[in-house]
């Protein structure tokens, strides 16, 4: 089966939230989900200072949907949403 590049977007609730804490956190379930494989952080500003997290990951395509994922790091106190916003299949 073939590799897929999914991202993650993730708003937390407020500037306030520590990114680098809620990033630990959310990789912490992503490794759990995808078994440790590649991923890429990126915090990208949304208005009025507040910023997004951006997790890349990849995962194998055997494993079906990512959903799962950014369902649980939804639930995190300090999130105000989760959702996969990018799935891509890797070539090569």
């Amino acid at each position: 089966m073939a590799s897929v590049v999914v991202t993650v977007k993730i708003m937390p609730t407020s500037p306030e939230v520590d990114l680098k804490a809620l990033e630990k956190k959310a990789l912490e379930e992503i490794t759990a989900f995808n078994e440790g494989k590649e991923t890429k952080t990126d915090i990208q500003p949304v208005a009025f200072g507040l910023n997004s997290l951006n997790i890349i990951f990849v995962m194998d395509e055997a494993k079906g949907s990512p959903d799962p994922v950014a369902e649980k790091i939804a639930t995190f106190e300090e999130v105000n949403s989760a959702e996969i916003t990018d799935v891509r299949r890797a070539i090569g």
